[in-house]
């Protein structure tokens, strides 16, 4: 069987044990929108399956209805552990083991370890007084089966998110939980934070529990997956095995297209210095870094989490303030009090996160775009001018492709990828001669992530300066000119990516 040729169901494995779960003939109508359309989806007892497709694909939409959150339209076939089920509720896919660890983990930040683990065992359903010992009991009885050490008397907003994530396993696992969905779990954990979560999926895969996992990280899935079933446009694709599949097949699945992944490094040693960091420091977060970036020039920043990048990112972009070196913009020194010195001297900084620090979810995609040039949309009485406003807002959203309903409508309506684009069209607004880039993939699908990339090429080529910070090694070998190996702070290699293998240099970034 090769890649390209739909993985037998693994029901079919066994004549005498039903799978986890069978669904056939689901579809889902919202309004006029078919989000699933006649979706057929199987996974064996103890099965890792993948879940893939882009945003908007259906992935969620097939969760809810398994979970009782929405009802399929009639005609559809729900199996859960051989158990026929004509209406799921979530007090029943509950009762036979269903769990979903959603990507905002859908925890209390104010309990307790034991407390979010016992909670919907011990703590929640009718009011009755907690029975503490019980409570902790049980949680440290599931911690060691998840072979993992906690405090559990530790509040969980004190926890980093990968303990956050182990608690929201031992939760569900509380729950006698046999089929686990799990939504981009690996999103914000660093590479030896994914390692160890991937090891607690496959123990429990070998207890018998049933894992459904959805990431856009596609070298996990094919690493932690038997097999992926791939959803376009609510439309089942089909189902594959992981073995020979390589990511640059799967994408093609999951969107229609063939992308080119090939290296694009220029030599661009000739141009203009925009930005010149010598000596840069700052008491325990980074130390002696010295870089150059020059006009037209994508210089790619990579290293594990906690090495320091995003860090260097907020004193350049005048977050924090440096304790030594220089800082130098088209040949002036500069000295950034605050990040508004920085946007006036032609820096613009996306970050990292989005959701909280990028964008302002409940207002309008026009205000998001215009918040960072209100100065110079506005007239002499104070007030926004509307035509100003709306040849900014019309400009970018033609410049970027970004596709929306109306540019009244609340950003948070947006997908993941059409979001990022309007934290790029907020910030490009300001005309930067540099432009910082702090992971601006995370939460993109694959499809998105190359039109992201595409633009920022693009960018490049007009004689844009840009920083590209990524922990991915992949997006900063396939789009960057150079690549700096960032760790403990300070910078510890250099690469020409037409010199030097991907796995080369990924072997070097993970050692």
């Amino acid at each position: 069987m090769t890649a390209a040729e739909p993985a037998a169901d693994p029901a079919e494995r066994t004549a005498t044990e039903s799978p986890a779960l069978r669904l056939a003939h689901v579809s889902k109508l919202f309004g006029g929108v078919r989000a699933l359309d006649d979706v057929a989806f199987a996974l064996g007892r103890g099965e890792v399956h993948c879940l893939a497709g882009e945003n908007g694909c259906g992935k969620s939409t097939l969760i809810k209805i398994v979970t009782g959150v929405h009802a399929p339209e009639p005609g559809a076939e729900i199996e859960i552990f051989g158990q026929p089920v004509t209406s799921v509720t979530p007090t029943l896919a509950r009762g036979l083991g269903i769990a979903v660890i959603w990507q905002d983990l859908a925890l209390f930040p104010e309990m307790t370890v034991a407390e979010n683990i016992a909670f919907d065992t011990l703590v929640g359903g009718r009011p009755r007084g907690v029975n503490y010992r019980a409570m902790r009991g049980l949680a440290a009885g599931v911690l060691d089966r998840l072979g993992v050490g906690l405090d559990l008397d530790a509040r969980l907003n004190t926890l980093p998110i990968a303990d956050r994530q182990i608690v929201a396993i031992a939760r569900a696992l509380a729950g006698d939980a046999r089929l686990i969905f799990m939504d981009e779990p690996t999103a914000s954990l660093t590479q030896s934070e994914t390692d160890s979560l991937l090891a607690i999926v496959r123990a429990l895969s070998a207890r018998g529990v049933a894992i459904v996992f959805v990431s856009h990280r596609l070298a996990e899935v094919l690493e932690i997956a038997s097999r992926v079933t791939v959803l376009r446009d609510g439309r089942l694709v089909g189902v594959y095995p992981t073995a020979g599949m390589t990511q640059s097949r799967l994408t093609e699945l999951m969107t229609g297209r063939q992308f080119s992944h090939a290296v694009r490094a220029r030599d661009l040693a000739a141009e203009r210095a925009v930005l010149v960091l010598d000596g840069l420091a700052r008491r325990g977060e980074f130390e002696g870094i010295g870089l150059t970036i020059r006009a037209g020039e994508i210089v790619g920043l990579t290293g594990l989490i906690g090495s320091g990048r995003t860090e260097l990112a907020h004193a350049v972009f005048g977050l924090t303030r440096p304790d030594a070196g220089t800082i130098r913009l088209d040949g002036r020194a500069l000295e950034l009090r605050s990040n508004r010195d920085a946007v006036a001297a032609g820096i613009a900084y996306v970050p990292e996160d989005r959701l909280a620090l990028g964008l302002i979810q409940p207002q309008s995609i026009a205000d998001n775009i215009v918040l960072s040039v209100l100065p110079g949309i506005t007239g002499g009485a104070g007030l926004i001018s509307e035509p100003a406003r709306a040849g900014v807002v019309g400009h970018w959203l033609r410049e970027l492709a970004i596709r929306i309903g109306r540019p009244s409508d609340p950003v948070s309506t947006l997908s993941g990828g059409n979001q990022q684009r309007v934290v790029l069209a907020k910030w490009l607004a300001t005309k930067p001669r540099l432009l910082i880039l702090d992971s601006p993939t995370v939460g993109v699908d694959v499809g998105a992530r190359e039109g992201i990339f595409a633009i920022i090429r693009d960018l490049a080529a007009q004689g844009l300066a840009i920083l590209l910070i990524s922990d991915e090694v992949p997006e900063v070998y396939f789009n960057a000119d150079r690549v700096l190996h960032m760790a403990g702070g300070r910078l510890v290699g250099e690469y020409d990516p037409r010199q030097i293998t991907l796995a080369e240099l990924e072997e070097r970034i993970y050692a």
